[in-house]
């Protein structure tokens, strides 16, 4: 096995990822109601969309294009740029009128779908990240599109939130099974 220059990034990644999905899917659900509002965890998600999910996540897929991990590289990339053009949405309150933010959302379920299907080639932690990440998608794009549909958010929150758990499970598990040396939190087997 080779000597990588460069620490695994993925645990980086899904940490930020996890995080920040967490957050904005707590909000989505409707969650952590303060004083009657719910603006706690987007809140929270607008600032780790720039900070944690944005750019922590795109440095990992920048490290991860220095190991060689196209997998890895595209996937955190991508999903650190979702997160800073979320940031760029809520922030610069660029227009969401007429469905774009349905439309939005429609292009990163499509980019999910075909990350999902490669992800069937890594192992089941990641796999099984990205096929919740794929139905939460759905349910997200059809709750935005045009007219809006409040349930289908609110599903798509509850979704997110379970993304979220698997990533930061698979996170933990990179990060301890390569510090203590051993497999302490098992992933699944890779496919063949």
């Amino acid at each position: 096995m080779s000597e990588h220059k460069v620490a695994d990034p993925g645990p980086l990644g899904l940490a930020g990822f996890a995080m920040t999905t967490f957050l904005l899917s707590c909000w989505n659900a409707g969650l952590f109601k303060f004083d009657g509002k719910t603006a706690a965890g987007l809140t929270g998600a607008v600032a780790l969309a720039l900070f944690y999910g944005g750019i922590a996540q795109f440095a990992a897929g920048m490290w991860e294009f220095v190991r060689k991990n196209t997998f890895g590289a595209l996937a955190f990339t991508s999903y650190g740029a979702f997160w800073l053009s979320f940031y760029a949405i809520i922030k610069f309150n660029l227009p969401a009128a007429g469905g774009a933010v349905g439309l939005w959302l429609l292009a990163w379920t499509i980019f999910t779908l075909y990350m999902t299907i490669a992800a069937a080639k890594t192992n089941t932690a990641i796999f099984s990240v990205f096929v919740v990440l794929l139905i939460t998608f759905v349910f997200l794009t059809l709750g935005n599109w045009n007219a809006g549909h409040a349930n289908l958010v609110k599903i798509g929150g509850w979704l997110g939130i379970l993304t979220a758990i698997l990533a930061w499970y698979t996170s933990m598990a990179g990060v301890v099974n390569e510090t203590w040396g051993r497999t302490v939190f098992p992933v699944g087997p890779r496919s063949s």
